[in-house]
């Protein structure tokens, strides 16, 4: 295939690149850099198969230039993490609303497969043990901006279905649990990078209320291969497909593992949601995926414990440049698009 990744500088899509690049197929990816990063994919400059544009799926003109060249599109790009979307609701509703819109309108012009990724947080507050993909929504008042970004992948699916079923668009949807790997960041929320950080830093472990929140994180070494097999599966067409991990782990369990598997003294220290937040934020208790679809559909089944997935993280945490110390967010999990 030729395709196009928006968000290929990011962690996920970065990933996607290189698995693609070295599966024999051509790619283009399309990133603004405002949380994806150039040296993420700069292995990958010189190599004939790749090529990287930088510029915005808000620009809609440049985003049908660059799906007119491709027969599929990964459609990564999105506002992400707590930070981001408390911080910055109204320039994430437009990203993830129009920008959305703007590739799939140019990917059902060109009859190019289509994946759009997606994320549990469209689930809200449903803390269903194994939550499957026709499971209801229970999510908080729209007026909460910690709710918008749910509001907008839930959006994105709905539109990209339509699309899909009026138009015969090959679609397929991602719901990504706590997608975790090297190259991720702990800048915008993303809880084990951010543990990670401070463990191997000496500084303490921020752990944002009780810590009884239970979650369940899965490894971009078994999602990439998985979403590049779902774009070419015809019965998964039309269909959302949650993607993660099932071992699961309080947040406070999660810090004493990566104290464990970093070998570090740092003390753990609870902070409530007040103090990063102000009122009204709302946490989910549990969030654990059904993965029985993507058994059925491609034979998903993960292969990283979470002792490795930590341990990936760690191993690149060390062997990466030294960089500034990130601003002080909240290390609570959300989705690392």
């Amino acid at each position: 295939m030729k395709a196009l990744v928006t968000g290929g500088a990011g962690f996920i899509g970065s990933h996607l690149c290189d698995y693609l690049v070295t599966h024999g197929h051509s790619v283009v990816a399309l990133d603004d850099l405002s949380t994806g990063h150039v040296s993420n994919i700069a292995h990958l400059t010189d190599d004939p198969a790749f090529s990287m544009v930088q510029g915005s799926i808000l620009d809609a003109d440049l985003v049908r230039e660059l799906v007119a060249e491709c027969d599929s599109v990964f459609h990564l790009a999105a506002a992400v993490g707590v930070h981001t979307i408390v911080d910055q609701p109204l320039r994430s509703l437009r990203t993830n609303l129009h920008g959305t819109e703007n590739v799939i309108e140019a990917a059902a012009a060109q009859r190019a497969r289509f994946l759009i990724a997606s994320t549990s947080e469209v689930y809200g507050k449903n803390d269903s043990d194994g939550l499957t993909e026709n499971d209801d929504r229970i999510l908080g008042s729209p007026l909460k901006s910690r709710w918008s970004y749910a509001a907008a992948k839930g959006l994105d699916e709905l539109v990209a279905h339509i699309y899909a079923t009026e138009s015969g668009l090959p679609c397929v949807i991602t719901r990504f649990f706590n997608i975790v790997g090297p190259r991720q960041t702990g800048r915008y929320g993303m809880v084990i990078p951010r543990f990670v950080q401070q463990a191997l830093s000496g500084e303490p472990i921020t752990v944002y209320g009780e810590g009884t929140q239970r979650r369940c994180f899965g490894s971009v070494f078994d999602v990439v291969p998985a979403m590049v097999q779902l774009l070419t599966a015809p019965t998964a067409t039309s269909t959302a497909v949650n993607l993660g991990g099932r071992e699961e782990v309080s947040i406070k369990g999660l810090a004493d593992r990566v104290l464990e598997l970093t070998g570090s003294s740092s003390e753990i220290r609870h902070i409530p949601y007040q103090e990063a937040y102000g009122d009204g934020y709302e946490d989910m208790q549990r969030r654990m995926p059904d993965l029985s679809l993507a058994s059925e559909l491609i034979g998903y089944a993960p292969r990283r414990a979470l002792d490795d997935i930590i341990t990936s993280v760690a191993a690149h945490a060390r062997s990466a440049p030294a960089t500034a110390p990130l601003e002080h967010t909240p290390a609570v999990p959300a989705q690392g698009q």
